[in-house]
């Protein structure tokens, strides 16, 4: 049965939201459990998950899986389980809604490592929307002081994210360099298995994963499952949907409102956003649209759609 664009764009929006949502849901899988054996927890449940739907999907192609082992691990090792790292990481003191919005910038980033690989310079808009993104989440991470002259307010796992979401543009622009002839499901899971694998290693060098995942709380592997089952695997899923359907560019735009939806949920919450917080995501939100074309192409559209409607207008005495 096939997906129709008006179900594409609902299922893209349900992903968004999902990742969106992360940002809160973390805080509860971190309040008993350690940063380390959280995130792995959360891809082995993820890797699990993924793997069945691509088994019942397409089932295993080994021949790609051979082609590609070497980048797979890598992309998984580095891109998932470093992302991943500094998600948990950074998230124990950064605020739910600056990590997002921090994050809405990472497509900017893999625009621009894309650009230094094919040794291709970007263009002046896409140059500008970065620089306009930049200044949106210097406003939030910095509450504003950046602008003053004082001293910066700046907390610790603000950075953390910062690097998490550079990990995570290498990754995607390393997806679409070195893998070939693999499906986006069939990446997703390989890179994810050996995310998975990584975290759990890393859990048991930094931590002790046995007795904090017994010693955890109902409440955070209940966050934990949340984060790898709606907040991995079905945001993947669905957010692929809407790539097919109605294609990456106009798919990529949705990306926005993950912030949006982390800012929502954390109000729901009880947490009234600061007003510097608000004007940061729209500051970045029109960076971002800027450089990957939306709104100058929103723009362009409407402009056209106003001069055919000029000139279909019959005239005076016709």
């Amino acid at each position: 049965m096939s997906t129709s664009p008006r179900t594409a764009v609902f299922l893209t929006i349900i992903a968004t939201f999902f990742w969106g949502s992360n940002f809160v849901v973390v805080k509860s899988s971190l309040a008993s459990l350690p940063p380390w054996t959280a995130a792995a927890e959360r891809f082995v449940i993820a890797a699990i998950c993924i793997s069945l739907v691509l088994h019942f999907k397409t089932g295993f192609n080994l021949k790609v899986l051979r082609q590609n082992a070497l980048a797979y691990a890598l992309l998984g090792g580095v891109g998932i389980a470093g992302f991943n790292g500094a998600f948990f990481i950074g998230l124990q003191t950064a605020d739910p809604v600056t990590a997002a919005l921090i994050m809405a910038t990472t497509p900017l980033s893999a625009n621009f490592f894309e650009a230094a690989l094919n040794r291709r310079f970007p263009g002046q808009w896409r140059i500008a929307g970065m620089i306009i993104s930049l200044i949106g989440v210097a406003l939030v991470v910095t509450d504003g002081t950046f602008f003053m002259g004082v001293n910066l307010a700046y907390v610790p796992g603000d950075g953390i994210i910062v690097l998490g979401s550079l990990v995570w543009a290498l990754y995607t622009v390393g997806c679409r360099r070195f893998v070939k002839e693999s499906t986006p499901l069939e990446t997703t899971t390989w890179t994810m298995i050996s995310g998975a694998l990584t975290l759990v290693v890393m859990a048991f060098i930094v931590e002790q994963p046995l007795t904090a995942v017994a010693g955890g709380t109902f409440y955070s592997h209940a966050a934990t499952v949340y984060l790898a089952t709606m907040g991995a695997v079905l945001a993947y899923l669905f957010f692929i949907t809407g790539v097919y359907v109605r294609g990456p560019g106009r798919t990529a735009v949705f990306l926005n409102f993950v912030p949006v939806f982390a800012l929502l949920i954390s109000i729901v919450q009880g947490h009234v956003p600061r007003e510097i917080q608000v004007l940061g995501i729209i500051v970045t939100i029109l960076g971002v649209m800027i450089a990957d074309g939306t709104l100058l192409a929103t723009l362009a559209k409407a402009r056209r759609g106003s001069v055919t409607r000029q000139y279909s207008k019959p005239s005076d005495g016709a």
